[in-house]
């Protein structure tokens, strides 16, 4: 991790952030290529290796542009969390600015953002023998029943999760199973490991949301022009995944899952997916909204004017010269 003495500044990295669909890939290679900038995803569908239409992953003609760290590092039947992400990207990070480079991290998987910032409550390692029990339990009763089971000993937690909420109940019963102290407290005793970067937060935010509206719609829909279907049956066929793990939980995903499974047609498939696709943005304009004052919001317009824009933001933080880093 790059230390700063005293009496120098941090080093500098930017968060390019904002809802799906909103253009953040293009403006990221865009400002990448000016060579003062290396990429790092914040995308928690883009870490699963053969996941690539449905997660809008950057093709091979904008890897070549712009190289991004942290896309295909895991197979889809992997866990990854949002500590792992904050190891990684921590480890990225570093080694960008080693180069001479600025770190910029695009993506819209707002947890990460979160987590990158404010560090987690350093929990246990997961119990795979615990973790077994908790679901064989499950299957067995239900994920309600876990749910109840985790109000009895930890009713915070267990107040804000759903009680369909498979991975967070799962991960939260077994804190408590492990260590005998509930996720709450840990949550409670967490000490703040700020960042130690100056960090200047960019979001991407539609003017008009039906405008955004139609841009899911239409990406989802060239999705399927390019062979969703097609990416999910081959994840399918490799027998080894199933509708429970988290990568195929993924916006779209879970939809194609279950249109092979002969739950829904095909348009109906269409439908839920472009819902759900909103309904993500939602959420990540939701989290936007509450990291308050320090984000600088740049309205979705013409590409090259955003660029501009996101480059004299950068210049007024970093006070460096046009085309020095």
């Amino acid at each position: 991790m790059p230390l700063a003495l005293p009496d120098q500044p941090l080093p500098p990295a930017v968060f390019l952030m904002g809802p799906t669909a909103s253009g953040k890939t293009e403006l990221a290679i865009q400002l990448a290529e000016t060579g003062r900038f290396e990429l790092i995803s914040v995308d928690s569908g883009m870490i699963y290796r053969g996941m690539d239409i449905g997660t809008a992953k950057p093709d091979a003609a904008e890897l070549a542009r712009a190289p991004h760290r942290l896309i295909d590092v895991i197979d889809p039947a992997e866990a990854w969390s949002a500590a792992d992400f904050r190891r990684a990207a921590l480890s990225a990070m570093e080694e960008i600015h080693a180069a001479g480079r600025i770190p910029l991290l695009v993506g819209g998987t707002m947890l990460y953002f979160k987590v990158l910032k404010d560090g987690l409550a350093d929990m246990p390692e997961a119990d795979e023998g615990v973790r077994a029990a908790i679901l064989a339990d499950a299957l067995q009763n239900g994920w309600p029943s876990i749910h109840a089971r985790l109000a009895e000993v930890d009713p915070v937690t267990a107040a804000r999760l759903k009680p369909n909420d498979s991975q967070r109940l799962q991960r939260a019963l077994e804190v408590w199973l492990v260590t005998g102290k509930p996720m709450s407290q840990w949550h409670a005793e967490q000490q703040s490991q700020s960042l130690p970067w100056s960090v200047l937060e960019l979001a991407l935010m539609p003017d008009d949301r039906a405008v955004l509206h139609e841009r899911i719609e239409r990406r989802f829909d060239l999705m399927l022009e390019r062979g969703f279907i097609e990416e999910v049956e081959r994840l399918r066929a490799r027998g080894d995944l199933s509708p429970d793990l988290p990568s195929m939980r993924s916006v779209g995903y879970r939809q194609v899952w279950e249109y092979l499974d002969g739950q829904m047609d095909r348009e109906e498939m269409r439908y839920r997916g472009i819902v759900a696709t909103r309904q993500l943005a939602k959420r990540q304009f939701t989290w936007l909204r509450g990291f308050g004052d320090s984000v600088h919001f740049l309205t979705t317009e013409a590409v090259p004017i955003v660029r501009q824009k996101a480059l004299q933001k950068v210049e007024n933080h970093l006070k460096l010269d046009t085309g020095k880093c």
